[in-house]
């Protein structure tokens, strides 16, 4: 007989206006015992894997929301499970490429145990550095290692093409991505600059991750302002992870071709009503001839292990530090995914489900 076991499930109860509450999510306790193996029905290539950690994103608050327009993400459905970046070891496989045993990064669910099925599980990849005297937290694979460090990557380095001496800016600096934006800044021989909520989190972008400066956006009346005292000569590279407000100072203050990679806007997913803040000073892009370009991780998987070996050396010697936010159990996934949208995470914020066994 095969070996069973209960699973727990987060599911959205109905789409969200405005910011996301608890109470917008359920956990559904089991009602009777699953069996630790794929079903006959399940589709050729399926996987079925035990969660160990989830990834709470920005980009999750938008799938929140009713379909009212083409999104490159199709939107969560009420009354069905969460699905997200996660950590997981695979239990049963009908996919070549991975067998039980196996740990893996890729979408998975908001529950204990998930069948992964395709084409999804063409986003699970097989974790490598996880044993030996050059291992690394597993939970670094919903970070650095995973979702947030390969966009990180992608967007400073292929699009933003960084030369020594530049002038950097990254917008919420201190989250998943912004956090390594501003390392793979400072590496690259440019004076990098981030902004964040809180004094806490200015202190760590200084004193953890090595920014040149940092500031409090909320301390100040005119951001504007405050990025000119910081840039003098403008800015030569632009990490967007917010929009509105911060998006139009920062135009006024970059320099004549300069590049702005647009990772995220995480100042406007809960704005009520669909509308988003207007840009007012797009004139900008045309006057100082910006390189404005938005981009999604999933278009640059293939630069994954040209990243990863990158990146690996400077995790491991330290060069590179990286800080989690960690919520223990299932059952604090809703409370930890809503704190991201009011800033009460400080580094990247996941969740535990299990430890690896």
């Amino acid at each position: 007989m095969a070996a069973t076991a209960t699973n727990r499930r987060v599911i959205l109860k109905e789409y969200v206006e405005g910011y996301p509450r608890e109470e917008h999510m359920e956990l559904l306790l089991p009602g009777a015992e699953v069996p630790l193996r794929l079903a006959g029905d399940d589709p050729p290539g399926s996987v079925l894997v035990r969660n160990l950690c989830l990834s709470c994103d920005p980009y999750m608050r938008p799938k929140m929301s009713p379909p009212l327009r083409a999104s490159y993400a199709a939107a969560f459905v009420p009354g069905s499970v969460i699905t997200g970046y996660g950590v997981a070891r695979v239990l049963d496989s009908s996919d070549p490429r991975l067998s039980p045993g196996d740990l893996v990064w890729g979408i998975t669910g908001w529950e204990d145990y998930s069948v992964v099925k395709p084409p999804a599980t063409a986003f699970l990849s097989k974790i490598s550095h996880h044993a030996g005297e050059d291992a690394v937290p597993l939970s670094y694979y919903t970070g650095v290692l995973g979702m947030p460090g390969l966009t990180a990557y992608v967007g400073f380095h292929e699009i933003c093409a960084p030369k020594a001496g530049e002038t950097v800016f990254v917008s919420a600096a201190s989250g998943a991505v912004g956090q390594l934006v501003g390392q793979f800044a400072r590496l690259a021989g440019c004076r990098v600059v981030g902004s964040a909520g809180s004094a806490e989190k200015v202190e760590l972008l200084k004193s953890k991750f090595g920014f040149h400066d940092a500031f409090n956006y909320k301390e100040e009346p005119d951001l504007a302002a405050a990025l000119a005292r910081r840039f003098p000569d403008g800015i030569d590279i632009y990490f967007e992870n917010v929009g509105g407000a911060m998006l139009d100072a920062v135009l006024l203050n970059m320099r004549a071709h300069g590049r702005i990679a647009v990772c995220g806007l995480i100042s406007q997913y809960n704005l009520k009503g669909g509308e988003w803040d207007a840009v007012r000073n797009l004139s900008a892009v045309i006057g100082k001839r910006l390189r404005v370009e938005g981009f999604l991780e999933p278009d640059h998987k293939h630069l994954y292990p040209k990243y990863e070996a990158w990146v690996l050396p400077y995790v491991r010697d330290g060069t590179i530090a990286y800080v989690e936010d960690v919520a223990e159990g299932l059952e604090s996934a809703p409370k930890a995914l809503v704190g991201l949208f009011h800033g009460r995470n400080v580094g990247k914020q996941l969740v535990r489900v299990a430890n690896d066994e």
